[in-house]
């Protein structure tokens, strides 16, 4: 079963793909999850999490620096909607919070993924679980 909150060891400060990680992330969200940006209008499924960035230094870049979110936080991988289209997000934790609306997101690999919804999260396939 997936917790709700996960802590994801660190290799003591080890370089991992080029990135120094830190001594503890702790991820607020679980796969399954349903969350809301806290400043754009959308919100998704978390599909995949990444306990600190991952992503191209230059998508990191293209963040206005005024709204760029620190790289040392866990970084989620979203099955996202807006009200115009349904799109894959990466977002970092500290701009998201759980999604209080208990609607399904409607994004079209959500059912490639998951095989249910319940009490604001989408359980993971059978297929899928370790």
């Amino acid at each position: 079963m997936i917790q709700k909150s996960v802590s994801i060891p660190a290799m003591s400060g080890a370089l991992h793909q080029g990135i120094l990680s830190p001594s503890v992330s702790h991820a607020r969200f679980a796969i399954g999850d349903v969350v809301r940006h806290r400043l754009f209008e959308f919100r998704g499924v978390v599909f995949d999490v990444d306990p600190v960035f991952a992503n191209s230094e230059e998508w990191y870049q293209a963040i206005p620096e005024d709204m760029r979110p620190a790289k040392d936080q866990p970084f989620y991988h979203l099955f996202a909607e807006n009200n115009d289209s349904s799109y894959i997000a990466y977002v970092s934790q500290q701009n998201l919070v759980h999604d209080e609306s208990d609607e399904l997101v409607d994004h079209p690999a959500i059912a490639g993924l998951f095989d249910s919804y319940a009490d604001g999260r989408y359980r993971l396939r059978r297929e899928h679980r370790q």
